[in-house]
């Protein structure tokens, strides 16, 4: 699936049915779902897992918990606005799949 593809979805009532929980996750958010794009990460324990749970916490402004999950993800809290990270995410999901 391409990023204009997934952005397109968005339109959509529910994901598209091939993408995985992570990116599924990040198309709740992108619906202005956070709590359902949190109650999936939660359950993801990998790295990836952990970057998509902490940029929920960023987007939160729960800087410190977004903090302890960027740790946990290997990466450092990015300089970019919250939609510049929401596509970074997208887009190297996507390019794995």
């Amino acid at each position: 699936m391409s990023f204009e593809d997934f952005k397109s979805s968005l339109e959509g009532e529910v994901p598209p049915t091939s993408i995985s929980p992570l990116l599924e996750a990040l198309w709740f958010d992108g619906n202005r779902d956070w709590k359902q794009a949190h109650e999936i990460t939660q359950h993801i324990n990998t790295p990836d897992g952990s970057w998509v749970h902490a940029y929920l916490h960023r987007k939160e402004g729960d800087l410190s918990n977004a903090e302890y999950w960027y740790v946990k993800a290997r990466k450092e809290m990015p300089n970019l606005s919250l939609f510049e990270e929401w596509e970074e995410i997208v887009f190297e999901l996507l390019s794995r799949q």
